[in-house]
């Protein structure tokens, strides 16, 4: 699997020839991701929540890929009101090849920009053959994480928010990788887009390597290949 971070909770994942497309707000600031969004075919947009800043573009991905189909929960299909979409729920999964991506709790808020339900917000467990890649979205610690490896297996890596400020800081994220994910190694998200979740990035490297866990502070644009 190649993972592209485009800023925020935004990424691109590919997988067997396949792109998923997550919470799209890739405009933001695309002026250093150089993210094209016409440049390549995206054949699922995987959604954890409402929030502006988790869909602000899916028209436009819509618009350029309509074959493209939405993940996510039933109010967020039922807003965009997409022909193609796959509405799960928690403890449901999406299906393609030899790949699940399995929706699991996420402690959050999620509503749309004009106050339309978004559901309850939840994050993503990617599972293939060998590996399990956890996609938290935006949320605090919760008990929940513990339950996560006795379900699906050993998490390869996690993808974390550690802003602070409306999801887990450093500190916290640290503690719910090592603590309770019990994985080895984080990618590091919704950090430093906007004032409020400017992070010290020295010190939240500390904080993880302190706690025995690998964290990558992504560039925007970078992209990351998880081997089998």
């Amino acid at each position: 699997m190649k993972i592209q971070f485009l800023g925020q909770n935004c990424f691109l994942f590919n997988y067997n020839g396949k792109n998923i497309l997550s919470d799209p707000f890739y405009n933001f600031q695309k002026e250093k991701s150089r993210f094209d969004i016409t440049a390549q075919k995206i054949d699922y947009v995987l959604i954890t929540h409402a929030h502006g800043d988790h869909t602000a573009d899916v028209k436009e991905v819509l618009h350029h890929h309509p074959e493209a189909q939405i993940i996510a929960q039933p109010e967020i299909c039922g807003y965009f009101n997409h022909p193609n979409s796959i509405d799960i729920n928690f403890g449901g999964s999406a299906k393609f090849d030899d790949m699940k991506i399995s929706m699991v709790p996420a402690s959050h808020t999620s509503s749309f920009p004009d106050g339309a339900y978004g559901g309850e917000p939840c994050g993503y467990m990617f599972r293939f053959p060998g590996k399990n890649i956890y996609f938290a979205g935006d949320t605090g610690v919760m008990a929940d994480m513990a339950l996560f490896p006795q379900l699906f297996g050993e998490i390869a890596l996690a993808i974390l928010p550690v802003g602070s400020h409306y999801t887990m800081c450093a500190r916290k994220a640290s503690f719910a990788a090592a603590e309770l994910l019990k994985t080895k190694k984080v990618i590091g998200c919704h950090f430093d887009t906007f004032p409020p979740i400017a992070i010290n990035h020295d010190e939240a490297l500390r904080i993880f390597e302190e706690k025995g866990v690998e964290l990558i502070l992504p560039k925007l644009g970078e992209i990351f290949e998880i081997k089998a």
